[in-house]
């Protein structure tokens, strides 16, 4: 396994592709504190848009679909409860056995170990012993808050977890169903306001000129805590900004242009992500809109990557 990215992404850094390893993992019959959880009503969905920003990312058209109702974690999962299933299962992530992640160079402090940047994107940096527990790399255990965002976990680790918390990660469709919050078609889970960098933050993304100048202004410049910010419609908790949430399917554009085939080439067995997250900013990665979507290899991890369950009723 080498550090280095297949395909430059600017919104998630992938690892190349890699042999699968096989690890028998014990789980538990549950979890430990479980977690806030609120019922998604099920009936008629929406998924995508007919007013898509990132066409090439398949985020058109709008269509409508049929959902069972089900369960939804009120937050992404947490560095507290990640660490409950680490303990209970001994289970080692991915970043962890590999021996790295991707790091987005403005949270590393400035006496931080030289690491490899990528190019073209070299606002990413592949750190040498960076994992969920030391987000910045050896020494940084104090960034690992219990009640942010658990990340650097790719999404084998995401399914691992799920196991053992007796949930799933959600479709496509049921994550933008829950996100609109009973609002309809709507861009963001409180309706179609558009946050600002001056006055209207109603969710964790970037202010200021990226990737060299956040401005924090609302109140962050990594990840904020997982219950933050106001709620939408249905009690959920940062549905876009803060990190990325991973879905369970596959990522997959259907066109029949060589422009998007060719964008996307490469991206076989890419899993789907939702949300956008602390590094988003309509001038550089407008993905934090409901309908927006990326994707990533099952084994990559980041510092801005992280996941919620869906549990069936």
């Amino acid at each position: 396994m080498t550090s280095k990215t297949e395909k430059s992404d600017c919104c998630s850094p992938v690892r190349v592709a890699s042999q699968v390893v096989s690890r028998d993992i014990v789980f538990a019959d549950g979890e430990a504190g479980g977690s806030d959880r609120v019922a998604i009503p099920g009936g008629a969905g929406l998924i995508g848009t007919d007013r898509p920003v990132l066409a090439i990312d398949g985020e058109a058209p709008l269509r409508k679909t049929r959902l069972k109702p089900f369960i939804m974690d009120t937050t992404t999962v947490t560095n507290a409860r990640f660490g409950q299933f680490i303990v209970a299962t001994g289970y080692v992530t991915d970043a962890e056995r590999l021996g790295n992640s991707f790091v987005f160079k403005g949270l590393l402090p400035a006496d931080a170990p030289v690491s490899e940047a990528l190019a073209p994107v070299p606002w990413w940096r592949v750190v040498d012993g960076a994992s969920w527990a030391l987000p910045l790399g050896p020494g940084s255990e104090a960034f690992c808050l219990d009640d942010h965002p658990v990340v650097h976990v790719s999404w084998n680790d995401a399914q691992a977890f799920a196991r053992w918390a007796g949930g799933r990660l959600p479709t496509e469709a049921e994550w933008e169903h829950a996100a609109r919050g009973g609002l309809g078609d709507v861009r963001f889970p409180w309706g179609d306001d558009e946050p600002t960098d001056g006055d209207f933050f109603p969710c964790n993304i970037w202010q200021g000129r990226f990737p060299d100048n956040n401005l924090g202004r609302d109140g962050y410049t990594g990840t904020a805590p997982a219950c933050s910010f106001t709620s939408n419609g249905y009690g959920l908790y940062n549905m876009v900004g803060n990190v990325w949430e991973y879905a369970s399917q596959p990522f997959k554009v259907k066109s029949l242009k060589k422009s998007t085939q060719h964008a996307h080439a490469g991206k076989r067995g890419y899993k789907l992500g939702k949300g956008g997250s602390f590094l988003c900013h309509a001038s550089y990665c407008y993905r934090y809109r409901i309908a927006a979507r990326t994707g990533t290899s099952a084994d990559s991890s980041t510092s801005h990557q992280g996941f919620r369950l869906v549990y069936d009723m």
